[in-house]
Formats: structure tokens, C-alpha cells, sequence
């Protein structure tokens, strides 16, 4: 992409090219990156030759459409046909399916005076657990808060449709807010008041940090049914990083859930699928799941060091690393970064990690805990003390590994790393971000973010 996206990047006159965009239009940038390699590739020369498709969550129906009118129209003539070698690629492993467990361990790590509530969720289930690898995914398909569906239905003037209620409750998206909502809202209801907003190019701001609810209650219309419905969109499930290796835990897999709430534009807010774990589920209680696999998160051969840095719910997939590190006698050593708020109250594991230390699973272990000092203190901190060592470490040919926060924290660790080198090896700020980029070619930095 970045070298796409050069000023000096090759013409591509005429090479015919079809972009698929895949994205979810809660996000403001919709497909972003689709229509930037979209818009790339025409302008450096390339012949457009399928009209750009953008895909939302529901992508499988438009997106096999689209690929087979792709193929279609960039098959070769009929009179050259002859010559082109048939490729079934149909044949391809099953997708995994969705499965129930039991929770049989539900935690909160933190302690009753931290801010925050972090749980610790084993799932059992009934025979083998799916074929996950430390680095993988769970999607959890969680049940939308009774109390926000209820509060919804009210708002729209359908509180006795037990049957719409069944439906919110358990298939609908009834938080997310998007400007395809505010077009769907104004061409449904022909409200003036979204109409307006829309024209006047202020659609994008109004919606930032509110929910669906906060369209109903400022634009008040009265909705059918089926109105409401239009206005959401199937409930996704949500992935969480597996904080366990089968090889330690059998036939459970882990998951580590941070109850997210805040408040934005005078109500409180909660995440579905975390306050769904924290508040509405309980030992013995059954989850629906399905395994996401990542194999873009594996670990090295087990002679190779490896650093790994997870803030907060980060430390989930590292977890799972040094479990299978210690069952399988790794020989490379293992260095973890972690960060919380406060040592006291949010040490997530913290007993684990002693005994990985211990038992020499682990190497090194460095913290930084941002809300015990007067000035506050991350992980890249602690990096940025610790440099010469990451950079030996990673000279010698370690794998360095980032997990959490994609806004802030991610970014911050990756500038952190480039200033480390450019000061342990005494060179300029491109030649470090230079060989950064050779790490990540070479598959040895390697993030996991959200």
C-alpha cells in the first residue's frame, strides 16, 4: 500500500484492475482504503474495469455477485481460452462454525476499587474445543442490554411489539450510528430536521458519539416496525483475543473482556458485547462463539525471542504465547511489556506472570502503570528506557509483537521503536523508519490492534 501510494510509484498504463472495498459504515472513513487503491490505481494509468463495489458488514451476497461479474468481464476471449489453465478454487477448508460453551470461570481481575472491570471468562465445551492456535480469535455473539432495546422502542412509539423486541434483543444492531442511518431516516420518514442536517455537510459531526436512540429522541417521528428495523443492521458478533494455548488448557479456551462505559452527550453508554459478559453473564451460563483464526499472529519457531507488547486486554493473545512457549519448552527467550492504570488495582494475571518469571517461561517483564506517578506512564515509555536491549534483541532476530489500542497506543509504540534505533545505532530518523519497514517485510513486527 505504501509504496502505491508513492509519488514515484510505476505507470500502469493500461492495466485493467476491479476493486472490492470491504468496511463497516459505523466508521466515518467507510471503505477508506479500498477507495484510496480505487482511486490510486486509475490515476497512475490503470483501466478501470469493474465499477468499485463497497461492502458493509453483510458483504457475502454483493461481494459474490460482484466477484463473479469481475471474472466475467476480465476473462480472456473466447478464441484464448484454450490457452488459460483451469483453477478450481472452490476446494477450500470449511469455514468454522459457531458453537456453544459454558462459561465455567467468570473472574473480575481488577480489584472492588478500580475503575475498571476485567473479566476473565473460561469457556468449556461439549467435547474437543475448536482447533485455535495462540494468536487466534473468538467471535462472541452477544444479546443486546434489555434496558437499551426497551428504551429505543419507547423512543420510536413501539413499546408493545413484544415481537420487534425479541428480534432487537437478540439479531439487531440498535447502538450503531452512521450516515447511511441519517440517509435511511431522512428518505424513510422525510424528516426535515436530518434532511437539513445532511445538506448543510454536518451529518459527520452530529453523529460522532451518539446512537441510534439519540437520532429518534432529536428527530421524533412516528416508526413502524419495519422502520426501525431498516434503521439497523444485523448484530455482528464480537472478536476477543484467546488468552489461552490448548496445549495448558485443554479443551477451554480464555477470553479477557474489559467492560467498556462512558458517557457522551449526556447519557451513559455501554459496550454490547462486553457489558453482555460483565453484567448479564454468569458461571454456568451458555455462549454462543465461532473461532476467527489469525494467521498473521503466530509465533516463531521456538528458538526465536520473541517481545510482546499488550496495554490493558492487549496482554490476552500473550498470555496464550507464553503458556504454549512453556508447553512446549521453547528455547527463545520472552520479553513482555504491559500496561494498566494502577499496580494495586489493575495488574491483570499478575501471579501468572511471577510464575512465568519463575519457571523461566518468561524472560523479562517490564510495567508501566499510568496513574500511580504524577506524570503519566505507557508501555512506549518503558520501551524507550529499555531501548538498547529491544534493539539487540530484535538485531539478534526477536519478533516483536503489539497487541491493544490501534488510535494511540500502537502508534506511539511504533514511533517509540524507530526513535530507539535511530538513538542506539546512531542514525538518522528515515534510516531507523527504514529499518522498521524491513522488520515488518521480513514478518517480525507484527500487530494485532483494534
Amino acid at each position: 500500500y505504501a509504496d502505491l501510494m508513492r509519488a514515484d510509484a510505476p505507470a500502469l498504463d493500461g492495466i485493467e484492475f476491479a476493486v472490492l472495498a470491504l468496511g463497516d459504515s459505523a466508521y466515518a472513513e467507510f471503505c477508506a482504503v479500498g477507495k484510496a487503491i480505487d482511486a490510486r490505481l486509475a490515476a497512475l494509468g490503470g483501466k478501470r474495469a469493474v465499477e468499485r463495489l463497497d461492502c458493509d458488514l453483510d458483504f457475502a451476497g454483493p461481494a459474490a455477485k460482484w466477484i463473479d461479474r469481475a471474472v466475467e468481464t476480465l476473462a480472456p476471449p473466447a478464441a484464448l481460452r484454450s490457452r488459460v489453465i483451469e483453477v478450481d478454487f472452490a476446494a477450500k477448508p470449511p469455514s468454522p462454525e459457531i458453537v456453544e460453551a459454558e462459561i465455567v470461570e467468570h473472574i473480575n481481575l481488577n480489584s472492588s476499587r478500580s475503575e475498571k472491570e476485567t473479566i476473565h471468562l473460561a469457556l468449556a465445551f461439549d467435547g474437543a474445543a475448536p482447533a485455535y492456535q495462540p494468536g487466534d480469535s473468538l467471535d462472541l455473539f452477544a444479546q443486546n442490554d434489555p434496558a437499551e432495546v426497551d428504551a429505543l422502542l419507547t423512543a420510536a412509539g413501539l413499546a408493545h411489539d413484544n415481537t420487534l423486541r425479541a428480534e432487537l434483543l437478540t439479531s439487531r444492531d440498535v447502538t450503531t450510528l452512521s450516515l447511511k442511518t441519517l440517509d435511511t431516516y431522512a428518505a424513510g420518514l422525510g424528516h426535515g430536521g436530518v434532511k437539513e442536517l445532511i445538506a448543510a455537510g454536518e451529518g459527520r459531526g452530529w453523529i460522532a458519539g451518539r446512537q441510534l436512540i439519540d437520532l429518534v429522541l432529536a428527530f421524533p417521528a412516528a416508526l413502524s416496525a419495519e422502520q426501525l428495523r431498516e434503521l439497523t443492521r444485523a448484530l455482528a458478533p464480537r472478536a476477543y483475543s484467546i488468552a489461552s494455548s490448548p496445549h495448558e488448557v485443554g479443551d477451554e479456551a480464555h477470553l479477557l473482556v474489559s467492560a467498556v462505559r462512558y458517557r457522551s452527550h449526556g447519557r451513559p453508554r455501554k459496550g454490547v458485547a462486553s457489558n453482555f459478559v460483565a453484567e448479564r453473564s454468569r458461571r454456568g451460563d451458555r455462549l454462543r462463539v465461532k473461532l476467527r483464526p489469525n494467521r498473521h499472529f503466530r509465533l516463531p519457531p521456538p528458538d526465536r525471542d520473541v517481545i510482546m507488547v499488550g496495554p490493558g486486554t492487549g496482554i490476552a493473545p500473550f498470555r496464550a504465547f507464553v503458556q504454549e512457549r512453556r508447553a512446549t519448552a521453547a528455547s527463545g527467550r520472552s520479553w513482555l511489556f504491559f500496561g494498566d492504570r494502577q499496580f494495586t488495582h489493575d495488574f491483570l494475571y499478575q501471579l501468572e506472570w511471577q510464575e512465568a518469571l519463575a519457571d523461566g517461561a518468561l524472560t523479562r517483564m517490564d510495567v508501566a502503570f499510568s496513574r500511580d506517578r504524577p506524570e503519566k506512564v505507557y508501555v512506549q515509555h518503558r520501551i524507550w528506557d529499555a531501548r538498547r536491549d529491544v534493539v539487540d534483541w530484535l538485531e539478534d532476530g526477536a519478533y516483536f509483537y503489539v497487541c491493544g489500542d490501534a488510535k494511540a497506543m500502537a502508534k506511539d509504540v511504533r514511533a517509540t521503536l524507530i526513535r530507539a534505533f535511530a538513538d542506539v545505532k546512531a542514525i538518522s530518523v528515515e534510516a531507523a523508519e527504514r529499518s522498521l519497514s524491513a522488520l515488518e517485510r521480513e514478518r517480525r513486527y507484527l500487530q494485532d490492534t483494534y
